[in-house]
């Protein structure tokens, strides 16, 4: 088999590993939406009472705990805080002294 038999062989594997990579990301990418929606599903019927259980209660919590976070206004540093922060990371710190 000739150099350029070799190249061509070794590019089709490379090029069926990629189809068979690229498959399986697909995949994973159609499994982690389909959690998703199992969980927001799950979720709601947390909220409507339709579903309870002891296990899910602190994950439900945590996305509450969440949108609250994302629905609050922001609320703006103090202007004293992000001056003096700023003004110490401008500031360049003197060389080292070299020691004899």
């Amino acid at each position: 088999m000739g150099l350029l038999d070799q190249v061509k062989a070794a590019a089709e594997q490379a090029a069926i590993k990629a189809k068979e990579t690229a498959g399986q990301l697909q995949t994973k990418r159609e499994l982690g939406q389909a959690h998703s929606e199992l969980g927001q599903k799950t979720f709601d019927l947390i909220e409507t009472g339709e579903v309870s259980a002891p296990a899910l209660e602190p994950l439900a919590e945590r996305v509450r705990a969440l949108k609250a976070q994302l629905e609050a206004p922001e609320t703006p540093e103090p202007a004293g805080a992000t001056t003096a922060a700023s003004a110490s990371d401008d500031t360049p710190e003197p060389p080292a002294t070299p020691t004899v």
